[in-house]
């Protein structure tokens, strides 16, 4: 299903089963080995808790999330909002956690990507550099397993010929045939070659109301971002009445550079490689009651 309508979108695409890469190897330098094991998803929070107003007491702890998705030391990773109660701002977090189990502490492999107040860039740090603790402010979505090796979906694609994202295009093949079924998958994937579109938030929460797409994408720093970035996400091929952000994806790199994916910006030349699993489960969490659908791409 993937190869076939991959196909429409790049000029080369191969989609193969098989064993997860061992991820605590280069480049992605995980926590856990792999993506395997009792696979679900979660989205926490949601958009309607940051715009058009911010609600700052929104904060949640990835232990507790693993808990709540009946998989106590559950291997996290995905796209979210840093808590800005613990880093003092606003700004992206590429959560890669490996949750704290009876046994064990947890292992907090994520990064933030923030504005860098110096040169008005990207600044990219380890979360475990400066912060303890698990805990994200908002929203999130988020993959979560058990963490090991297994069969996986291999999925390359080089050389964009259509319009749409790599994690779109996934997502609406997938709408396309599976229909009024809800298909959700998460992982990884790198972006091996070229460049990319990249948002980071800005540190101060607006201070006037986000109305509009248009008064959020005014908001937000967007960047140009050079592969190889290392991309972690989510992706539900329809929302069957649960409120839900249907695809997200934050990045990170060894060059400094990370924040949410929006597109490849070098077509020819863009080189994409991702592991992936369908989930099993999809829980959702402390869903706002008031919602809307700005600022969800």
């Amino acid at each position: 299903v993937l190869q076939k309508g991959l196909k429409e979108n790049f000029a080369h695409a191969e989609v193969s089963v098989v064993d997860c890469p061992d991820l605590t190897q280069e480049p992605f330098n995980f926590p856990a080995k792999g993506i395997c094991g009792k696979p679900r998803i979660a989205d926490v929070g949601g958009v309607p808790y940051l715009i058009p107003v911010v609600q700052k007491e929104k904060l949640y702890d990835l232990n507790a999330i693993a808990k709540d998705i009946e998989l106590p030391g559950a291997f996290i990773l995905g796209a979210g909002a840093a808590s800005s109660k613990t880093v003092g701002v606003n700004a992206e977090l590429i959560p890669i956690v490996q949750t704290k189990s009876e046994k064990k502490p947890a292992i907090n492999g994520s990064y933030i990507a923030q504005i860098n107040p110096a040169d008005k860039g990207c600044l990219l740090e380890k979360y475990s550099n400066k912060y303890t603790g698990c805990e994200f402010g908002l929203l999130a979505n988020l993959y979560a397993s058990e963490g090991q090796p297994g069969k996986v979906i291999e999925v390359k694609a080089n050389g964009r010929t259509g319009e749409l994202n790599f994690v779109t295009c996934l997502r609406q093949i997938l709408e396309k045939h599976y229909g009024e079924k809800p298909v959700g998958m998460g992982g990884t994937f790198i972006i091996e070659k070229g460049k990319a579109k990249i948002h980071i938030m800005p540190p101060e929460f607006s201070a006037c109301p986000l109305n509009t797409d248009e008064d959020v994408n005014n908001w937000l720093k967007f960047f140009e971002m050079k592969a190889p970035l290392i991309c972690q996400t989510v992706i539900v091929s329809r929302d069957p009445g649960f409120d839900l952000r249907l695809e997200h994806t934050h990045c990170f790199s060894h060059h400094g550079e990370g924040g949410h994916y929006h597109q490849d910006t070098s077509p020819d030349s863009v080189q994409y490689r991702g592991y992936l699993l369908p989930a099993e489960l999809l829980f959702r969490i402390d869903k706002p009651l008031e919602t809307h659908l700005v600022g969800r791409d």
